[in-house]
């Protein structure tokens, strides 16, 4: 979407690192996990080299992704205001039956970012090894569920690594050579989020998005005051407990 041509081959490292995540090949002895690592990925690039985009563009991926049967939609990204154009493609992506899973964003304040804040969007926040929200988590009103995002601030689980989400992916601007990195963000929380969707969806082939959504919702780990809260939404996505809604 970005430069109108066939290849959304990745230029940053950032959505080879959330992909992932998602869809790593698993039970090989190599690397690590996927979550949903037999599912299948349509890359659909929207930002640049850089790591930046226009709201158009982004508009047209979600279009495009939508129309060309994607079921789940990862948006490990954000900005502080949302347009018509993007709220349009949100609104014919959730009424075409895809899953949206979008970013709080990385502010460390108060108030949900675009495309997370808008309600066809399920909100992503952060957690870290102890459960906690790391100081970078955007948090508030529209927050939907919250999975691990890192903290490179801290070891916390005493393996003398800072506490990011590993995942295999490239340095910027060298995109031939691979190697894992520790990364932090509600871009490494999304596609927890985005994945446990592909794993209800793989068991549950009649549920709609809503159904999916409600899935997902109702069986986080409730953490935070109890019940909803502007913190952590529902609590910490829990994929095991989802696929049995």
């Amino acid at each position: 979407a970005v430069t109108g041509d066939g290849h959304p081959n990745d230029e940053n490292g950032h959505g080879t690192h959330v992909s992932g995540t998602i869809g790593q090949v698993t039970n090989n002895g190599v690397g690590c996990a996927g979550v949903a690592y037999n599912c299948t990925i349509m890359p659909v690039r929207v930002l640049d080299a850089a790591g930046s985009g226009a709201l158009t563009t982004i508009a047209n991926g979600i279009t495009w992704a939508a129309n060309n049967g994607a079921k789940v939609a990862n948006m490990s990204l954000g900005g502080g205001a949302g347009s018509t154009t993007l709220s349009n493609a949100v609104v014919a992506a959730n009424n075409a039956g895809v899953n949206l899973c979008a970013a709080t964003g990385n502010t460390g304040r108060q108030g949900v970012q675009y495309p997370a804040a808008y309600s066809q969007c399920i909100a992503v926040g952060t957690t870290r090894f102890d459960g906690k929200r790391p100081r970078y988590g955007t948090y508030g009103t529209g927050i939907d569920v919250s999975a691990p995002g890192g903290d490179t601030s801290v070891d916390q689980n005493a393996d003398t690594y800072a506490d990011g989400i590993l995942q295999q992916t490239f340095a910027t601007g060298a995109p031939t050579t691979f190697g894992y990195y520790f990364f932090q963000g509600t871009s490494m929380a999304t596609p927890h989020v985005a994945a446990t969707a592909a794993l209800v969806r793989s068991v549950r082939p009649t549920y709609t998005n809503a159904q999916v959504r409600s899935a997902i919702e109702s069986s986080c780990k409730d953490v935070g005051n109890v019940g909803y809260d502007t913190t952590f939404g529902y609590g910490i996505v829990n994929a095991a407990s989802a696929i049995t809604r």
